[in-house]
């Protein structure tokens, strides 16, 4: 069978090397990829935008399913068009996808279905909102209303922050805002909780903690994520019932209620309290870097997985894991979450030898006559899996070493809490 991904980063990487260990797939087709997936797909450079171009191409060249990985496409409606035109698509519609394409679409089913989340307020005007900091507590969170590539969310500690917080996003830093979200703050400890669905059956699709603060101590501004670990610390059988019950199945049934059914992978996010879960937002995606640190312990076909997820038949599908911890630590370019040089050569790249514990995912890369280059803020993503988080790191920081690359940086406390205590 032949199989198209659509992305360019480390996730999409991770799916494209996952789904090339099935005999079931012929040839992989990457829209647009990058110079990792350029080794083991072909890269197809068309604007993602230009959805009748990306269905002419699909159609002629054959391509039977569709894996989409990042969320924009997915808010914007391509699995319906795709669906439309005859092409199996894995990944939920739009109506579903509003889950991450709008906090505040989500806020409203917690509310109705009595999901357990933070309080909240929504305004529409800047003067509204500042006018509501004047008289709550603090830190509060301040959250803009749709997508925001993982740095729409601000953890205000004083009023000077909330107020400066809730003009930046008025003013269009993530762009066009008709809405903000003013939540409390909820303190506990996060954890990513994923599953993957065929419209009717769920099953879970194991757990990780990321990093999402640019800085050591988890400091700094938000970014797409500067490293992740799986499993979370935090995951028993108890806790695992209360999330499915409390959470996934409210939310499934609230879209179900709207005519709508949930098929692909969804990622929670939660704030862990005393063993209690809260929901803090949804992804309609695997995370980034969260993939790239689960996929590795996939023990199980990952297309046998997706492609019975499109044909509602998840229910007969054993998902199995190799029994080992993992750890994921990105290298960014110098000056990321902000401003980044683009197109610096990655000279040592060949150097770095990877054992079937290991894995060097490609993000913000391209290749050009042979040679590999940064184009993105998140430039390379480095995992390893061991019986220790602890070894999984230095494995990881002995490979960064041997890349020696000046312009990117990294974390060098990722997984500590499961590492340092």
């Amino acid at each position: 069978m032949k199989v198209g991904i659509i992305g360019s980063g480390g996730r999409e990487h991770a799916i494209c090397h996952s789904l090339k260990k099935s005999k079931k797939i012929r040839e992989i087709y990457c829209f647009p990829g990058n110079a990792g997936t350029s080794k083991i797909a072909k890269n197809i450079d068309i604007n993602l935008n230009d959805l009748n171009k990306l269905k002419e191409f699909i159609t002629s060249e054959k391509i039977e399913l569709v894996v989409v990985g990042p969320e924009k496409p997915l808010v914007e409606g391509i699995v319906d068009f795709f669906e439309k035109n005859n092409i199996k698509t894995f990944g939920p519609n739009k109506i579903a996808s509003q889950l991450e394409g709008s906090k505040i679409f989500t806020k409203k089913i917690c509310e109705k279905y009595n999901i357990p989340t933070a309080k909240f307020g929504i305004f529409n005007n800047s003067q509204d909102a500042i006018l509501f900091t004047n008289k709550t507590k603090f830190p509060l969170v301040v959250k803009a209303d749709g997508l925001a590539s993982g740095k729409g969310v601000y953890i205000c500690e004083n009023k000077n922050e909330a107020d400066n917080s809730i003009k930046e996003i008025f003013d269009g830093k993530f762009g066009e805002a008709k809405n903000i979200l003013i939540e409390e703050f909820l303190k506990g400890e996060e954890m990513s909780y994923f599953v993957v669905s065929d419209g009717k059956t769920i099953k879970s699709f194991q757990t990780a903690q990321d990093h999402k603060r640019v800085l050591e101590g988890d400091k700094g501004k938000n970014t797409g994520g500067m490293g992740a670990y799986s499993p979370s610390r935090l995951i028993n059988d108890e806790l695992e019932k209360k999330i499915l019950k409390k959470i996934i199945n409210p939310t499934i049934k609230g879209l179900s209620d709207m005519g709508s059914v949930y098929k692909g992978f969804l990622y929670a996010g939660l704030m862990i309290i005393n063993n209690e879960p809260y929901l803090i937002e949804y992804n309609v995606r695997m995370g980034d870097p969260e993939c790239q640190t689960i996929l590795p312990k996939l023990k199980s076909d990952l297309f046998e997985i997706i492609y019975a997820s499109c044909n509602e038949n998840l229910l007969n599908t054993k998902i199995e894991w190799h029994d080992k911890k993992s750890l994921c630590i990105v290298l960014c370019s110098k000056g990321y979450p902000e401003e980044y040089k683009k197109n610096v050569p990655i000279k040592n790249i060949d150097k770095i030898t990877l054992d079937k514990n290991d894995y060097c995912y490609h993000a913000g890369t391209k290749e050009l006559n042979g040679e590999v280059y940064s184009v993105g803020g998140r430039v390379l993503n480095f995992v390893s899996l061991s019986d220790s988080f602890r070894e999984c790191r230095n494995v990881i920081f002995d490979k960064i070493k041997i890349l020696n690359w000046n312009e990117g940086f990294y974390r060098k406390d990722i997984g500590y809490k499961v590492i340092d205590e």
